[in-house]
């Protein structure tokens, strides 16, 4: 992913809602969302080279999402996969205290990343470049390649939007969130971050839905579970000119 935003006990009849988009080159071969044949408990979609995910549920409403941390000058190549973080707590019985905990000796594996893993009861982030794990407090997050709540542009327009979504008083609609999430707009020069990327390539992947003929937003998800244990799963994917090609959506009663 590069792109989380989430409302976690912001809103009486949902406790989370997840809102994100994936960024990644288009020839990686990936599967949209679905159960998983070999592990049916598992909603996700699928990185077909690695067998990982960027995001996903299981049957009893615990998830997980990964974002990569930019961080150019020290990405190694040919380390375990990032999406194997995800898929692994979602085929552990463990608490997401301790999934995260164990991980934590062993970031030297990985590129760098910020793992979400939690359920109803609760939200762990570990962040490799912090080297640390906490738990999120209630609120309106976003993160994208950098900190929790870094004021990059695309952050800071969705957790604007995720509390404009919120502050309706009505039922939170997937459609509004996901159509937040193809906006295009490239941000002035002044507020890109800058992460050793140079400015080019800073522009490109300043906006929230991400554009290029090798590389970009290849799909939005939304997920939301109410307080009564209903989880609802919505996953749109793009081709290469940011056209929907696809769209799923899952509905379960989680326990």
């Amino acid at each position: 992913m590069c792109l989380i935003l989430l409302a976690y006990k912001q809103h009486p009849d949902y406790p989370v809602i997840l809102a994100a988009n994936r960024d990644e080159l288009f020839a990686r071969p990936t599967a949209k969302a679905d159960f998983w044949d070999e592990y049916p408990a598992i909603l996700a979609g699928r990185d077909l080279r690695q067998n990982g995910t960027w995001l996903g549920v299981d049957h009893r409403g615990r998830f997980a999402a990964v974002t990569n941390y930019r961080q150019p000058p020290l990405a190694k190549k040919g380390l375990v996969s990032r999406g194997l973080l995800v898929r692994d707590f979602l085929l552990a019985n463990d608490s997401a205290d301790h999934y995260v905990s164990s991980i934590k000796d062993k970031l030297d594996r990985y590129d760098g990343f910020n793992l979400f893993v939690g359920d109803l009861g609760g939200i762990s982030v570990l962040s490799s470049h912090q080297k640390k794990t906490y738990r999120l407090e209630a609120g309106v997050h976003g993160i994208s390649n950098g900190e929790l709540d870094a004021a990059w542009p695309k952050v800071v327009k969705g957790k604007q939007a995720l509390s404009a979504e919120l502050d309706t008083g009505k039922a939170v609609d997937p459609e509004n969130l996901l159509r937040f999430l193809t906006d295009s707009a490239i941000p002035d020069d002044n507020a890109l971050p800058q992460t050793g990327v140079g400015l080019d390539l800073e522009r490109r992947l300043a906006p929230v839905f991400v554009s290029g003929d090798d590389y970009g937003t290849r799909s939005s998800t939304v997920l939301i579970i109410d307080k009564e244990g209903l989880l609802s799963f919505t996953e749109r994917s793009y081709d290469v000119d940011g056209n929907a090609q696809s769209t799923v959506h899952y509905e379960f009663q989680i326990g």
